[in-house]
């Protein structure tokens, strides 16, 4: 099968880069954290989750890229970005990513972004992230997590 134009998009971002990792798409929503570890056939914890945060004073978007059994601590998130943010309504998140809510993935964004990486994704030899649709998703290692996306390693759980 095919993948839809939106998954092949993070396929091909993925290949340029010399990611060896393989989208795969599903019949079945991979759109919450569970459903893709059900998926998947992994520990929620594995399940890479991509929340877009908006600096309330610079509107700069800003990537959170967190496991899927972990809660972001907004106002840990905030001390990071040194200034307050909030959650990004799906407008702009789709402006910022080029990408809807529930398949946004880690890498492949309309616009740069201040990235900030779950310490506790680190301690899994493969974990996964979403792909460009809501019933997509890639494995790959926290190191390639790392190096796809620039992101900074801290606690963003409370």
């Amino acid at each position: 099968m095919p993948l839809s134009p939106s998954a092949q998009k993070v396929q091909d971002i993925l290949q340029s880069l010399g990611f060896n990792c393989n989208v795969i798409e599903f019949a079945e929503s991979t759109r919450t954290a569970q459903e893709a570890a059900d998926r998947a056939g992994c520990t929620l914890g594995q399940i890479t989750k991509s929340l877009i945060f908006k600096g309330k004073t610079s509107n700069k978007p800003i990537l959170v890229l967190t496991s899927g059994a972990n809660r972001v601590d907004e106002k840990r998130i905030s001390e990071y970005a040194g200034e307050a943010i909030g959650r990004a309504d799906a407008d702009f998140v789709r402006a910022v990513t080029g990408f809807a809510i529930g398949g946004v993935p880690p890498l492949g964004h309309a616009q740069k972004m201040e990235t900030y990486l779950d310490e506790d994704l680190l301690q899994y030899k493969t974990i996964w992230a979403a792909a460009g649709t809501p019933n997509a998703i890639f494995e790959l290692t926290p190191d390639d997590l790392q190096k796809m996306t620039g992101g900074k390693a801290v606690r963003v759980k409370a």
